[in-house]
Order: structure tokens, then C-alpha cells, then sequence
């Protein structure tokens, strides 16, 4: 079994990311969800995005990787949205990493090292008209990724972002399910 360390999204650390997060626990992997805004929530994506631009991007990385000190090498890393700056910069940088899971987000790898560590698998999920994913061009950066690296990118129909967080307006429990089949699929294998 997998050990996971699962970043929230801009929202903040939602019954739906806890609710994602025990359904892979329920599978027998274990999860730990870091509180990256230590304790706020936020009712739209601008109201927390605005609150991480006030903190500083660099500081919820930093904070991502303050969460994993004392954790063993061996993670799977992941990601939702917001939370994929955190994942994906572990999965690059820290040593030992096992898989990344980026899901409504990805970042250039050139971000946080000049390639792809060799060996890390990564799996990328968002809906194909999704308009931060697309228009802000994490899909050219997912791309990139399938291109360089032992990548994976599933895009889902539809225009919402954070459809995989059960709390929220955007949860596509269709699409969320599928998602759900491919990361469970993607940790036994790690």
C-alpha cells in the first residue's frame, strides 16, 4: 500500500478533499492531509487564491514541504488545484518520491527543477474545458509533462475545476468516480 500526502485546493482543507482522502484510506493506503492555510476555509476559489497570494505562494510550498518533514522519503504525492504547487514540487525536488497525483492543476516542470525526476510516475486529471485548467495553461503544461516524462493525462468533460471535491457546487460525481478508479489503480501500482 501506498502512503500519500495529499494537498487541498485554494478552498482550503474541505470535507471533500477529507472525503476523497478516506476513500483512498478506505483502500488501505495510508493518507495524510496537511493544512496548508492552517485552518481557513474559503467559500470561492479568488477568496483563497487571494488569500495564498497574500501569504505568498512560496510560503504554501514551503509549507507543503514543512508537512512532510519527519515523513519517510517513499511518498506519493498529491495535489488539488492550489495544492499542486506543494505535490508537484516534492515530487521533483525531495528524494525518494513514489508517484505524484496532479489533479485540476499543473505546473511547468521547469518550475522546480530543470526535468522530470526518471522513475516518478505522474498522473494529471481536469476536465477538458475546465477554464483555469485551460486558460491559464496547465493543459500545455500537462502536455509538456506526457512528452518528458512517464506521465499520464486524463481530461474529463466539462467546464468545472474542483470536481473532485465532494463539498463543493463543481463535484461531478460521474467524473469524480472515474478519477477516483484511476488513483486507486495508480497507488497500488506505486
Amino acid at each position: 500500500m501506498a502512503e500519500v500526502v495529499l494537498f487541498h485546493h485554494a478552498h482550503g482543507l474541505t470535507p471533500g478533499v477529507l472525503a476523497f482522502a478516506d476513500e483512498l484510506r478506505g483502500a488501505g493506503h495510508t493518507v495524510h492531509t496537511p493544512d496548508l492555510f492552517r485552518g481557513r476555509t474559503f467559500d470561492t476559489v479568488a477568496e483563497g487564491v487571494g488569500h495564498a497570494q497574500e501569504i505568498g505562494f512560496g510560503e504554501v510550498v514551503a509549507r507543503g514541504a514543512e508537512a512532510v518533514d519527519g515523513l519517510p522519503a517513499e511518498l506519493v504525492y498529491a495535489g488539488f488545484s492550489l495544492g499542486v504547487l506543494a505535490a508537484q514540487c516534492l515530487a521533483q525536488t525531495r528524494a525518494g518520491a513514489r508517484g505524484a497525483l496532479l489533479l485540476h492543476a499543473c505546473v511547468p516542470v521547469s518550475e522546480f527543477s530543470p526535468a522530470w525526476p526518471a522513475g516518478v510516475p505522474v498522473q494529471v486529471h481536469a476536465m477538458d474545458t475546465d477554464p483555469f485548467f485551460v486558460g491559464d495553461g496547465d493543459i500545455d503544461a500537462a502536455r509538456a509533462l506526457v512528452d518528458a516524462a512517464a506521465a499520464e493525462l486524463f481530461l474529463y468533460p466539462g467546464d468545472q475545476h474542483l470536481f473532485t471535491d465532494s463539498s463543493l457546487p463543481s463535484y461531478d460525481p460521474d467524473a469524480a468516480a472515474l478519477v477516483r478508479e484511476r488513483v486507486l489503480a495508480f497507488l497500488g501500482a506505486s
